[in-house]
């Protein structure tokens, strides 16, 4: 009898159309399981594709495929139940937890149970034992799980190679037994491994009736010829199988990337890791397809140039480390998060960061060439600015780190020199060099040592990220609000840190000074709002980067009354200690007239 396994799920293992999401994993599959010449399919295979975007960001899409042991007469419901359970059980865990934690706590628990479950009913020799593999697809990493002999295998560029190892050996007759699988034992030995993915790449699951009655050359002239019907490429595979005298259930499951989100800045960060540096360049060298035009800078931690592609005769900005920094690996952190964010930002306020070629050696960043002059130049050339002009200005900044913002970022280094005014007025924020993306800090990888020195310019730090390294977008906007009030004034609002050091910056009196010594004219609303955006505390700042907007343009009422209602001396400090002083010089004037006339 040659019957087709139906799964008893309402996950489909055929998916001939996948909906394509630019910004999303997806994946396309099909898949065939016959029975063969055994008495009852005990083969099982399982794809799960979230149709949530959310749960397959956070957990990935799964396949699976597991072979009950044939000399159990419960090898079908120990194959079942692991595909089933694993799937159910995994998509279960926190999303907190990585790929490899969750798939092994559920491993580990249903081998447990298939253990347990077999020694109580005493099936030691007659068990709920499966083999099981599978591929849990997560951003642009396949995370492959498996024990028994089961294979997977990925067809690249047509090449078929096996990513998993049979655990099984061979007696003196040269039949097969296996040496690990699920519910063997009361502890589990899993092999895990890690694979980055590339568009378009297929993979097959099979039992062992398809892999070991079926040449593996076959294979690869079967999916040479595949044209995108994954359930029919399946069941050719297994019916193959069959030709060949498989004695054993037979099952095949395919499954393509069809599309891949923006890598993962983990995954960014580690496959840069692996290039090399390369050394300092002059006009007319070449590094993969760039020619060097023009060295813009070359300093000791990076060195930056004009370039012309010369497939697309376009003009770009590289920036490369310098070679100073081998031995620094928070430096060179520094410079994969700067790409990684600047390459998935997409905004006109903000520098664009452009894909490096991927077969390229060296470590190095494709940008924008931006023209115009600095924020510290516009400075310079307009010492006296009418308020209005700050405002134009101001408000595109703040464009920039709502961007930032919505992307989970915090640019960390906004000072006049990392913003540049173009011909046409328009800003355009450049230098993420210190950029800290908050979802690489939660997950460790790249997480700042309280020790650590902050990055930026000690002038325009938020007093939060000087002390402690935590920034937020908070820390942004203080930054913001210290440009604002010295675009206006030509000033800093504190005391100003003459210099870099760390431990003066850490020791900075945060006492703020009015617009008003600079320029009495200024409306009060003006300097109120200033105050705020740039308070000490982040927690008396603007909560909301919208609200600054909109204060740094309209007054707003309830400062000003939450000021009337201040004692003089917090009000208007100044003028306190101005009037104190007068009153001190009457009445010693008065008495001294008064120790004169007696």
């Amino acid at each position: 009898m040659n019957q087709a396994f139906e799964m008893p799920l309402d996950v489909v293992v055929n998916n001939e159309r996948s909906t394509q999401n630019a910004h999303q994993l997806e994946i396309a599959y099909g898949g065939c399981s016959l029975q063969g010449r055994r008495e009852e399919n005990q083969d099982a295979l399982i794809v799960k594709h979230p149709s949530s975007l959310t749960e397959r960001d956070h957990k990935g899409s799964i396949a699976c495929i597991a072979d009950g042991v044939s000399c159990s007469d419960y090898g079908q419901q120990a194959s079942h139940t692991s595909v089933m359970q694993f799937v159910s059980d995994y998509y279960a865990t926190p999303n907190s937890w990585s790929v490899k934690h969750s798939a092994h706590k559920v491993l580990t628990a249903l081998n447990s149970w298939l253990f347990n479950s077999s020694e109580k009913t005493g099936l030691s020799h007659n068990g709920l034992v499966t083999t099981f593999s599978t591929v849990i697809f997560k951003s642009n990493t396949a995370h492959l799980f498996h024990v028994g002999d089961s294979r997977i295998y990925l067809y690249r560029k047509g090449k078929l190679r096996q990513l998993t190892r049979d655990h099984q050996r061979k007696s003196l007759g040269q039949q097969h037994f296996l040496t690990r699988a699920l519910g063997m034992d009361d502890k589990l030995d899993i092999d895990y491994q890690t694979l980055p993915i590339k568009h378009d790449d297929l993979f097959l699951l099979t039992t062992d009736g398809v892999h070991e009655y079926l040449p593996e050359q076959t294979i690869t002239d079967e999916l040479s010829r595949f044209s995108g019907k994954f359930e029919q490429a399946a069941k050719t595979i297994c019916h193959q199988a069959m030709a060949h005298n498989s004695k054993d259930n037979i099952s095949a499951l395919l499954v393509q990337v069809t599309n891949l989100p923006h890598p993962s800045a983990f995954e960014f960060q580690k496959a840069l890791q692996s290039k090399a540096i390369p050394p300092a360049l002059s006009e007319g060298n070449r590094i993969d397809h760039y020619v060097v035009k023009k060295v813009i800078h070359a300093g000791a931690r990076s060195h930056v140039y004009l370039v012309e592609d010369t497939d697309t005769r376009q003009d770009l900005i590289l920036k490369a480390p310098s070679l100073n920094n081998r031995e620094e690996p928070e430096t060179l952190l520094s410079f994969y998060n700067e790409q990684w964010a600047g390459m998935n930002l997409n905004n006109p306020k903000l520098m664009k960061v452009y894909p490096t070629p991927p077969h390229s050696k060296f470590l190095y960043q494709l940008c924008e060439p931006v023209t115009g002059i600095t924020l510290r130049q516009w400075m310079y050339d307009h010492p006296t600015p009418e308020v209005d002009e700050v405002r134009t200005i101001i408000s595109q900044v703040i464009i920039a780190v709502r961007a930032l913002q919505r992307a989970e970022m915090v640019h960390r280094d906004l000072k006049p020199e990392n913003i540049i005014i173009q011909p046409n007025g328009d800003i355009k924020v450049i230098d993420l060099g210190a950029v800290l993306v908050k979802g690489l800090e939660e997950s460790g990888s790249s997480k700042a040592k309280p020790t650590s020195p902050p990055l930026g310019a000690a002038n325009y730090i938020a007093p939060e990220y000087l002390d402690a390294s935590v920034a937020t977008t908070q820390s942004d906007l203080f930054s913001v609000a210290v440009i604002s009030y010295e675009m206006l004034t030509g000033k800093l609002p504190y005391k100003t840190i003459d210099t870099q050091s760390l431990a003066n910056a850490r020791h900075q009196e945060w006492n703020y000074r009015s617009i008003l010594e600079t320029n009495p004219r200024f409306p009060e609303w003006l300097d109120l709002t200033l105050k705020k955006a740039c308070h000490p505390n982040p927690k008396s700042r603007y909560l909301v980067l919208s609200e600054f907007v909109a204060d740094f343009t309209t007054p707003n009422a309830k400062l000003q009354k939450e000021l009337a209602q201040q004692p003089l001396l917090q009000r208007n400090p100044i003028f306190f200690w101005k009037c104190l002083a007068l009153l001190l010089g009457i009445v010693s004037i008065s008495e001294l007239l008064l120790l004169i006339q007696s």
